[in-house]
């Protein structure tokens, strides 16, 4: 395998688990040293369960076994305080920062007008604010380190469309493809690329039960969550593939975009 990040420091948030775990684990095998943060909580409104810090030490052992130094932090992407003092801590023991992915995220499903406060207010805040607050805590250590950079903001396919039953979910990753554009203006000036990945259905532990059974209420709206390609889901690597690859220097040249991996969704 190449070794795209020989000597470089990648943050990574969300990644306990899924899909954070895969790209922490992919930039290891390139050679990087990785700050892994993760909740390591239930969430208060999601059906599913929330990693663990025995999931953390598990991503922290599969780094290492690649060769990799890490560090890990249980913080929440919600606390900015938390956040930044993790942060700080994970490039004072590994000594610089590189690349930053603001992976951490959370699902759940319902009609629109019967989405809760509560329900609104935890996905806005962890998929957006939370994304918000890994930019903030990481910008200022990639600027003064002055050597330019890369951020890679994980929203999608609900990022780029009106997708049925997920319209808070919808909303904070759009919210995502506003930021990640904004700050890719404001950083191009210190070589700092500001880029966003979109995937569809990921085979993960975030399973939303509940979708599935408004989909079987509401049949007709299934075609928005159709795939064109041949397969239903994505494989947690096929995402931390793609995120690589934007992170690298061979996209050195590219800033601002939005990359579907959506297995087609969003042609139709």
């Amino acid at each position: 395998m190449m070794r795209r990040f020989a000597d470089k420091v990648v943050l990574v948030t969300g990644a306990a688990r899924g899909q954070g775990r895969a790209e922490a684990i992919r930039f290891a095998q390139e050679g990087a040293s990785i700050i892994a943060i993760d909740l390591c909580a239930d969430l208060r409104t999601t059906t599913y369960p929330g990693a663990t810090k025995a999931d953390l030490e598990q991503t922290a052992r599969a780094i290492e076994a690649e060769g990799g130094r890490v560090v890990t932090a249980v913080a929440d992407v919600r606390d900015f305080t938390a956040l930044s003092q993790a942060t700080r801590e994970g490039v004072e023991q590994l000594g610089r920062l590189d690349v930053v992915v603001a992976n951490a995220g959370m699902t759940t499903a319902a009609r629109s007008w019967e989405i809760t406060a509560e329900q609104w207010q935890e996905t806005i805040e962890i998929n957006l604010t939370g994304v918000f607050h890994t930019a903030k805590a990481t910008i200022p250590i990639l600027i003064d380190q002055g050597g330019g950079g890369s951020i890679v903001m994980i929203s999608s396919v609900a990022g780029l469309r009106g997708l049925p039953l997920l319209s808070h979910y919808s909303a904070a990753k759009h919210g995502v493809v506003g930021l990640c554009r904004a700050m890719a203006n404001e950083l191009a000036s210190y070589d700092i690329r500001v880029n966003s990945v979109h995937p569809f259905g990921v085979d993960t532990n975030l399973k939303v039960g509940e979708l599935f059974d408004l989909l079987e209420e509401e049949p007709h709206l299934g075609i928005s969550f159709a795939p064109t390609l041949p397969y239903s889901k994505s494989d947690p690597e096929d995402i931390a593939n793609a995120v690589a690859w934007i992170a690298s220097d061979e996209a050195r040249h590219v800033t601002g975009i939005q990359l579907p991996v959506d297995l087609g969704v969003i042609t139709r």
